[in-house]
């Protein structure tokens, strides 16, 4: 669809690209801090990384089935697309509004300020607003807390967000830079950490793996917390289906570089989690103090000071090069929306020159900087995972109803067993998530449901003009 300036989005992509922005958009800080909240939970070595590869295992049949929904259309917009084409404009305005008031803006919001964070731990920052640190709005909110940390963080971000106004190759070009970096730095870690010689006096506890003593619904609760934590860090593999309308040739590319993205994540998160456990136990793993990073302690045992820097140098790449691709995609889908009429109109507008939705991409940035101030996007992050999953399941659902509607003609993978998968895992942690955090899933459904107004609101106007 043209927009009414009469400039298009151009397809500048390629196969490589796409596979490297799945990748950079899914490797962020999780494979770097995860394995101590993991030795935490009680299990043992095996069944970490079981939960490692069966949380492979579930995001690649998440990513066979948004293959399968790629081949419904070449215009961007993703998951919202895919849901306006399945069920109609009611449930994608839901998931396009949960995703630009929350999910995108909090994700783009919390990445900023964990990239500002990591600078602050190598090179404090100063705190120009620490006189008024204690003011706050209800208690809740303190705009002016870690000033220092989230003027770094808006600046990121506006940076980033002028990269992307400057046009799709240039936000390529750059995540392929960053993407490349940080697997490189993984691959470095799990190399030297598979081939490191223990001290004598500590092999003999190394080699043991630690016994499990859970049993019974005591394991179980503990191997889902584990789930929860790694399919956290497995997170953002569904982004790069909102960029469709910018990748070259998208019906064969977009469900390659889906599938490939998501192998290479799964491979080099088993790796170096396996070679974390290598290089020290669990009980030491899980004794690191809750603001250290496990693969910086890591990476100090096998290195010293400097491993550890490098770590927090390699999160830096990671955090930023996961921002780039965040921004980048999620603009895409409040894009999408206004050119079905089912946002505001100027959203829908690319620019003449560099031929990228300018109007999203501020939208997105202003509103991504007051999450910034406001220091409550982790809580809203929080609350929406009951509605992600929500759409998720839908999606699966979406893949059904268009195969057997025949709107879906090529053969699919794991058809249907990676639907029901799907869908099966989604109800579990959804009725997990309602007894386990009520307040959290009530609050969530009711964020999303704030965007009901604006839905009659758009519907309404769009009938007008018709």
């Amino acid at each position: 669809m043209k927009p009414a300036n009469g400039t298009v989005l151009v397809r500048a992509l390629g196969l490589f690209t796409a596979t490297l922005l799945v990748a950079g958009i899914m490797i962020g800080s999780g494979v770097f801090k995860k394995i101590v909240p993991l030795s935490q939970t009680g299990v043992n070595e095996t069944w970490i990384l079981i939960a490692w590869v069966l949380a492979g295992v579930i995001t690649m049949f998440g990513a066979f089935n948004l293959a399968g929904l790629t081949s419904l259309t070449d215009e961007s917009g993703g998951v919202y697309e895919y849901l306006r084409l399945s069920f109609g404009n009611f449930f994608s305005f839901l998931y396009g509004w949960a995703d630009f008031t929350i999910i995108g803006a909090a994700s783009i919001a919390a990445l900023g300020f964990i990239f500002s964070e990591t600078i602050n731990s190598l090179l404090p920052l100063p705190n120009p607003f620490a006189q008024w640190e204690h003011i706050s709005i209800g208690n809740f909110i303190y705009p002016f807390a870690d000033g220092g940390i989230k003027l770094l963080a808006i600046a990121t971000i506006m940076i980033l967000t002028w990269v992307n106004y400057r046009g799709v190759k240039e936000s390529g070009y750059l995540n392929n830079i960053f993407t490349s970096a940080k697997i490189a730095g993984i691959l470095i870690v799990i190399i030297l950490g598979l081939f490191y010689n223990h001290p004598a006096n500590l092999t003999a506890g190394i080699k043991t793996t630690v016994e499990n003593h859970l049993h019974g619904s005591a394991f179980f609760s503990a191997f889902f917390v584990c789930m929860l934590s790694v399919l956290w860090a497995y997170d953002g593999w569904l982004d790069i289906a909102s960029i469709t309308g910018e990748i070259k040739n998208p019906r064969k590319n977009l469900p390659l570089a889906i599938v490939i993205g998501v192998a290479i994540c799964t491979g080099l998160y088993v790796l170096s989690n396996y070679a974390y456990m290598q290089v020290l136990p669990l009980d030491k793993l899980a004794a690191i103090d809750e603001n250290e990073i496990g693969a910086a302690v890591v990476a100090q045992t096998l290195l010293g000071n400097a491993g550890k820097t490098m770590i927090s140098v390699l999160i830096l790449v990671s955090v930023f090069g996961a921002l780039n691709g965040v921004i980048l995609a999620h603009t895409r889908i409040y894009y999408r929306m206004a050119q079905e009429k089912f946002f505001f109109k100027r959203v829908a507008q690319v620019h003449p020159r560099y031929q990228t939705p300018h109007i999203s991409l501020l939208y997105t940035m202003i509103w991504s900087c007051i999450l910034v101030m406001s220091g409550t996007f982790d809580i809203l992050t929080d609350m929406i995972v009951f509605a992600t999953f929500l759409f998720y399941g839908l999606l699966a659902l979406a893949l059904i109803k268009m195969k057997r509607a025949g709107m879906i003609k090529v053969k699919l993978t794991a058809y249907p067993l990676a639907q029901i998968v799907i869908i099966l895992f989604s109800i579990v942690l959804l009725i997990n998530t309602v007894v386990s955090q009520p307040k959290q899933s009530l609050t969530g459904i009711f964020l999303v449901l704030t965007g009901l107004p604006f839905y009659f609101y758009f519907r309404k106007k769009d009938r007008q003009l018709k």
